[in-house]
C-alpha cells in the first residue's frame, strides 16, 4: 500500500506529460481526472488506516498522544537502553487483530511485547468475559502467521509466560485471567501517598506513610513490612476465577468513593 501510495502519482504524472507530447489531450483529460479520483480513494483510505490505528489509542487511553508515545519508545534504543518490554492488555473487538502487527512492531524498536489478559480489576468498569482473548487464542492466531511456537524454558519469578517464534522472536503472555498464578505471586505495590497493596485485586491497604512519619523506627517498619507480607492470603484473581459469573470488580461510585481502588493508582 506504501509504494503504491508514493509511486501512483508520479506514474500517472509521467503518463500524463507522455500523451501531451503526443498531442492525445482527450486521453489527457481523461487519464488526468481518473489520476486524482485515484489519489483521493489513496489518500482516504490512508487516512482510515491512520484513523483505525489511533481511534484505538484514543479510546482506551482518553489521550491523542499517539505520535508522541512512537516517538518515546523510539527514543529509548538512541539513550542506550535494551531489554525492553512493551506491554499491551488485549481486548476483543479493540486490538485483538494487531497481535502480529504489534510482535512485528516490537522487532523494529526493539522490544520484547508482552500481551495481557484482559483483567477485571479496579478502574475496568466496562469489562465483560466476552472481552477476555485467553492466552490459548492469542497463541493460536500467531501460530497461524508465523508457525510453530515453542515456550521458552526458564525459572523465573516473573508473571509473564514466554514463548519463542521459529524465527527466534520472544514474546510474552500474561494470563492472569484465565490461568491465575496467585500461588507463585511475589508482586506488592505501594500507592504515591503510602499505602500498600499485596494484590491489585486487594479492597484495602496497609498505611506505611502514617507510621513513617509518625517516627516508626526502620525496625518497626521492617516488622510491619515483614509481618504484613507473611500475613498475606491475597488470591484476588483466582477467587475471580472461581466466581464463574463476573461482573466489574468496582463500580464508578465505589471508585469515587475510593480512588485507590483503581489499578492506575497502584502502578500497575
Amino acid at each position: 500500500f506504501r509504494w503504491r501510495f508514493l509511486v501512483a502519482p508520479a506514474f500517472l504524472l509521467a503518463t500524463c506529460v507522455s500523451f501531451y507530447w503526443w498531442d492525445l489531450k482527450g486521453i489527457v483529460l481523461v487519464v488526468f481526472f481518473w489520476g486524482v479520483w485515484h489519489g483521493m480513494m489513496q489518500t482516504y483510505g490512508f487516512c482510515r488506516i491512520y484513523d483505525a490505528k489511533t481511534g484505538s489509542f484514543a479510546a482506551l487511553t482518553r489521550r491523542n498522544h499517539h505520535a508522541q508515545v512512537l516517538e518515546g519508545i523510539a527514543a529509548v534504543p538512541r539513550a542506550g537502553f535494551s531489554g525492553t518490554k512493551l506491554d499491551t492488555v488485549v481486548i476483543r473487538g479493540v486490538n485483538d487483530d494487531e497481535l502480529a502487527d504489534l510482535i512485528e512492531f516490537g522487532r523494529r524498536v526493539p522490544a520484547e511485547v508482552r500481551f495481557i489478559e484482559y483483567m477485571d480489576v479496579g478502574g475496568a468498569t466496562r469489562w465483560s468475559a466476552e472481552q477476555v482473548v485467553s492466552r490459548t487464542e492469542m497463541l493460536d492466531v500467531l501460530a497461524r502467521r508465523y508457525g510453530g511456537i515453542v515456550p521458552v524454558v526458564e525459572t523465573s519469578s516473573a508473571p509473564a509466560d514466554r514463548f519463542r517464534l521459529p524465527d527466534g522472536t520472544v514474546f510474552g503472555i500474561i494470563a492472569s485471567t484465565t490461568a491465575p498464578f496467585c500461588a507463585e505471586c511475589d508482586r506488592s505495590r505501594l500507592t504515591a501517598d503510602g499505602l500498600w497493596y499485596l494484590c491489585l485485586y486487594a479492597m484495602r491497604g496497609i498505611d506505611l506513610r502514617g507510621p513513617l512519619r509518625g517516627g516508626a523506627s526502620s525496625a518497626q517498619l521492617k516488622a510491619l513490612i515483614t509481618g504484613g507480607w507473611t500475613a498475606r492470603t491475597d488470591r484476588g484473581a483466582e477467587d475471580r476465577l472461581a466466581l464463574g459469573e463476573r461482573t466489574p470488580l468496582v463500580q464508578i461510585s465505589g471508585l469515587k468513593r475510593d480512588p485507590h481502588l483503581e489499578m492506575h493508582t497502584r502502578g500497575g
